[in-house]
């Protein structure tokens, strides 16, 4: 039997497998080279090619230019959509919509708007809400990625089942994402957008999202619209139920809202339900309305310049005395030297408290001239707040002429004396300077309110108040000081209770009416424009009560207290040495002396000069003054803490390499007159060193008086009101009070470091 075939040697078994491991080769070979060939000879299918941004048509319904409206359109013109209105200037009868079914009317527009565009089969139309939306994004985007979505029609798509609960079962389930239908935003060619709108037969009060929802549940319908859902959004952002989903997310010279669960950046964001507080939020950075490079991106569009009109607008200010407030007659003064032309300002003012009737009678008596017109409203009349503030926006609402109300409360403190103009330019509706209180994070808005309508702490309310983010920004509520436009007064807000609603606070009450009417409020931090006083723990029972402000309002107390020059003592060295060791420096403002003494003599019980003293340790003052003690009107830990503020700053100065404890048991005030106690024997006073303010006027107050060191024959004859002399105390600055020869002198004197 043979042994091989071809000259070929082995076993038959051998010999068919290599055969067939040869044909599989070449037939892989082949196979290769039939593939490659195909490669070369058929093209792979395309990409489409890009929609023309010019193929994109945004069409919306709206019935009047709200501040919702005019942003949603600053939006669009940014990013240069086209974009047709639909309804404007029609009476809107689709229902209220935001609290109830409705919205029936915008299908019926939509419906009539797509007849004349149904045959355009390459027009992509965007149809979108306008007064609760903003465009993040622009056509090129949009367009884009409604391409991948590779579907004729795209809803906005929520986490929620409106209006009907009951359809929820007949959505198609969704492995990711967002399951059900919101009307708020819609793409689609326009062939399919007609062909959905073109089944709309209901009312206008009927519900436009449960007709959307009805196409879109129904099988055969979503199959031959070839519709779907934005699922991750992609396109669009619908924020209710979505809160906590959404951030912003700067860039590099913009903002973008990001959503974090699909990690998408939307295109439309739709502030639905009760989140347009949160959208109005979102649009104080979106799109390019504020970023970290360019700061503030609006704040000076449509701006009114003031220097171009005929003549300022009246403004009618309302003044709120509604507790007690210290301060008030700065506060006052500060109105006064507002720089707006007085003939244009006609004040309101409405006090509540019987204390300050003296203050307002004193600044009318004064100036009552001087404004177009002054009228007040007392506590007799026995107004609430509410009314009380309803009484001031009224008077502008039906005064033709008032072109603004300045609604201001006693406890503002505008340093800033353009703060009035200013507003009036930034030409809102409603405006108010950001104030704040000085050394916290109390201001007169919030960034944010909670479910049940109070404060909440937005992401930026931290930044806003201290000036990191300087701008214009769209807030919830506002209080203490606002413009708002005579015009809004007669138009949106029209109605005359605005600050009576509910249990609510009146100015919480009047920023709901204003939220629910969709006018913004604005509040701006462009310009340091003053501060809040503190009204806490504020005590009228003394003679002369701000001097007990230096702890709650430290920095109107300097104000007010503190002598003019007093910086100058560090800055230009503005201090002398009359004699050896004894400094020379003001500290005191004449207001400080006036009411330290009125203080002093509306207590009445001076000590009479005597050596038996009770207030001291043993009960005997060797070198007796006729005097009242700061601890006697209960003013000691106010004028310790004075001395810390103010003295131990000098002192180091002064004397350099100490440091005092600012501590001292004797602080008082001393009364010489020629009947009682005319003059001071020599003497070592009990400290380490001592202050001796001057409290009044030498040659007008009193003649005579003024200390001499005997150490180095020195003498201060002429004593200035408000300057304090400083010198150490033992033994190298014996001294005596000169006589004084006629009227009364006062003296405010601390033993320092006993």
């Amino acid at each position: 039997m043979p042994t091989g075939v071809g000259g070929g040697g082995g076993r038959p078994g051998v010999r068919r497998a290599a055969a067939m491991e040869y044909l599989a080769f070449w037939l892989l070979v082949s196979c290769g080279m039939k593939f490659a060939n195909c490669l070369q000879d058929t093209d792979l299918p395309q990409a489409p090619a890009p929609i023309p941004e010019e193929k994109l048509l945004v069409l919306t319904v709206a019935t009047e230019e709200t501040d919702g409206f005019l942003r949603f359109m600053q939006s669009a013109d940014y990013f240069k959509y086209n974009v047709k209105v639909l309804g404007m200037g029609q009476r809107w009868k689709g229902g209220d919509v935001g609290r109830s079914i409705g919205g029936g009317q915008k299908v019926r527009l939509l419906k009539e708007a797509m007849e004349g565009l149904a045959d355009q089969e390459d027009l992509v139309v965007l149809s979108v809400d306008s007064y609760d939306l903003i465009f993040s994004a622009g056509p090129e985007e949009i367009l884009q990625k409604f391409q991948q979505a590779n579907h004729k029609v795209l809803f906005a798509a929520e986490g929620l089942v409106w209006p009907d609960k009951k359809l929820a079962d007949k959505y198609p389930s969704v492995r990711s994402g967002k399951r059900y239908l919101n009307s708020g935003g819609i793409i689609g060619y326009a062939p399919y957008i007609n062909g959905m709108v073109s089944q709309w037969n209901l009312h206008d009060n009927d519900d436009d999202q449960l007709f959307y929802t009805k196409i879109y549940v129904d099988p055969l319908q979503r199959q031959t619209l070839n519709v779907t859902l934005d699922h991750k959004c992609q396109i669009f952002q619908n924020l209710n139920g979505a809160v906590d989903e959404v951030l912003l997310k700067f860039g590099t010279g913009s903002a973008r809202v990001r959503n974090t669960v699909y990690d998408t950046l939307p295109a439309v964001v739709h502030g639905n339900g009760n989140t347009k507080m949160y959208l109005n939020y979102l649009a104080n950075y979106v799109p390019d309305t504020w970023n970290h490079e360019r700061g503030c991106g609006h704040c000076d569009d449509g701006v009114l310049d003031l220097s171009k009109l005929k003549e300022y607008p009246v403004v009618l200010v309302g003044v709120f005395i509604e507790q007690p407030t210290p301060f008030l007659p700065e506060f006052f003064q500060r109105l006064l030297t507002l720089d707006y032309p007085k003939d244009k300002l006609k004040v309101f003012v409405h006090n509540n408290e019987v204390y300050h009737e003296k203050h307002i009678q004193k600044f009318w008596e004064e100036n009552r001239n001087v404004f177009s017109t002054f009228k007040v409203v007392g506590p007799e009349e026995n107004l609430s707040q509410g009314e009380a503030r309803n009484m001031g926006m009224d008077l502008c609402r039906e005064d033709a002429t008032c072109d603004y109300y300045f609604s201001l409360d006693s406890d503002v403190m505008l340093t800033n004396r353009q703060t009035l103009k200013l507003l009036i330019e930034q030409n809102r509706k409603i405006i108010g300077p950001v104030v704040t209180r000085h050394g916290k994070l109390w201001s007169n808005f919030w960034g944010a309110l909670s479910l049940d309508g109070y404060y909440a702490r937005s992401e930026d309310y931290v930044d806003i108040v201290q000036r990191k983010r300087v701008g214009m920004w769209n807030i919830p509520f506002m209080a203490h000081v606002y413009l708002v436009k005579g015009s809004a007064l007669r138009t949106e807000l029209k109605e005359r209770n605005y600050f009576v609603l509910e249990k609510l606070d009146p100015d919480m009450a009047f920023c709901r009416n204003a939220r629910e009417m969709g006018v913004f409020m604005y509040i701006t931090n462009r310009q340091d424009f003053g501060r809040l006083i503190s009204t806490a723990n504020y005590n009228t029972s003394h003679y002369n009560n701000d001097l007990w402000q230096i702890f709650e309002n430290p920095v109107d107390w300097k104000e007010k207290y503190i002598h003019q020059n007093y910086s100058k003592i560090f800055t230009e060295n503005y201090l002398e040495e009359p004699c050896t060791d004894v400094y020379w420096f003001p500290i005191f403002s004449e207001k400080a002396c006036d009411e330290i003494v009125g203080e002093m003599e509306n207590y009445g019980s001076w000590s009479g000069g005597t050596h038996e003293d009770k207030r001291i340790a043993g009960g005997y003052e060797s070198v007796p003054t006729d005097d009242i003690h700061m601890r006697q009107i209960g003013y000691d830990k106010e004028w310790l803490h004075f001395i810390r503020e103010f003295i131990s700053p000098i002192t180091l100065k002064v004397f350099s390499g100490y440091f005092t404890k600012a501590y001292s048991i004797m602080n008082f005030v001393v009364k010489y007159t020629p009947e009682r106690q005319a003059y001071l024997r020599p003497h070592h006073d009990t400290s380490t060193f001592t202050i001796n303010i001057a409290l009044n006027n030498k040659d007008t107050d009193f003649q005579g008086g003024g200390c001499r060191f005997h150490r180095y024959n020195c003498s201060l004859k002429s004593p200035r009101k408000g300057w304090s002399f400083m010198h150490p105390g033992r033994l190298t600055h014996l001294h005596e009070g000169l006589p004084t020869t006629n009227g009364t002198r006062y003296i405010a004197v601390s033993f320092i470091d006993p």
